[in-house]
């Protein structure tokens, strides 16, 4: 696996904020860092594969990522995103309590993905370009002010997402589909599932589509194939198994899609596995 270290993208020892924007960001495989990292997801779609598990990327979607986790980007379509890069939580000169604004682990799940929604996505790009703008060699004042930038950045990010999970729109729609990713497997009646988040069916349908570029039932069918791809790829389960347990009720059925989706067969899959 590849191992991305920090003397690659930091401009010096002192620094401790790096930038890296990817317009646009191509498939990469696994690796995982010796710094911490925060994905910004300004277009495009794609699928971020974190610590094994896929997750459906679009626009608004924000990633953290530890030094010690292991991620890859998939199947990236005019994916544009902005990285940005941080030796350690404690690595600051004047600040403190900066894991206090980072995803929480919790019983061992690591909630590593947010949603924010287009303002603040447009807030939070103005503050990475200050920073980017700023020198890389610096008094102690402005290495104050750069990391005072960064730390609105985070609370920035922060309450950008604990407003997407407020009672609006556009909020209700990423509970939603935050719920889709937790339950792709089970029967989904799109008028319940609508009512469930006080969402019109209409506006369900459009949002959606407006943020994913896919309708709903292409939406949930694309999350149950990255689940069985995932599954094919790290268990010995049975194609016909993993196609049920992932909310396909017909392996041939399952299977067809499999190949429009990946172009190429589970059986394919899961033979180049075993070579």
């Amino acid at each position: 696996m590849t191992v991305l270290h920090c003397a690659d993208f930091f401009p010096s020892g002192q620094v401790p904020i790096a930038i890296e924007p990817r317009a646009p960001q191509p498939e990469f495989p696994e690796h995982h860092h010796d710094f911490y990292e925060i994905v910004l997801v300004e277009q495009g779609a794609g699928i971020h594969v974190f610590n094994g598990n896929p997750y459906t990327l679009s626009g608004g979607c924000v990633c953290f990522v530890r030094d010690h986790d292991r991620h890859q980007f998939e199947q990236t379509d005019g994916l544009y995103l902005t990285n940005v890069l941080f030796r350690a939580p404690d690595a600051f000169r004047f600040l403190s309590g900066v894991e206090r604004l980072l995803p929480c682990e919790q019983d061992g799940v690591y909630p590593a993905h947010w949603r924010v929604g287009h303002q603040v996505m447009q807030q939070a790009t103005a503050l990475i370009a200050r920073l980017a703008a700023m020198p890389s060699r610096q008094t102690a004042e402005e290495t104050a002010l750069y990391e005072s930038v960064f730390m609105q950045l985070l609370v920035t990010l922060r309450m950008g997402c604990m407003a997407r999970a407020g009672d609006d729109p556009e909020g209700r729609l990423y509970q939603l589909m935050e719920w889709l990713q937790e339950h792709f497997a089970g029967e989904v009646e799109w008028e319940e599932l609508a009512g469930r988040f006080n969402l019109p069916l209409r506006t369900l349908h459009r949002q959606l589509k407006s943020r994913t570029g896919m309708t709903p039932q292409r939406y949930l069918t694309r999350l149950r194939l990255l689940q069985a791809r995932h599954q094919l790829c790290h268990s010995d389960d049975s194609v016909t198994d993993i196609a049920y347990r992932c909310g396909f009720g017909d392996s041939n059925h399952f299977s067809t899609l499999f190949r429009r989706e990946f172009s190429i067969s589970p059986r394919e899959i899961r033979q180049r596995r075993r070579h």
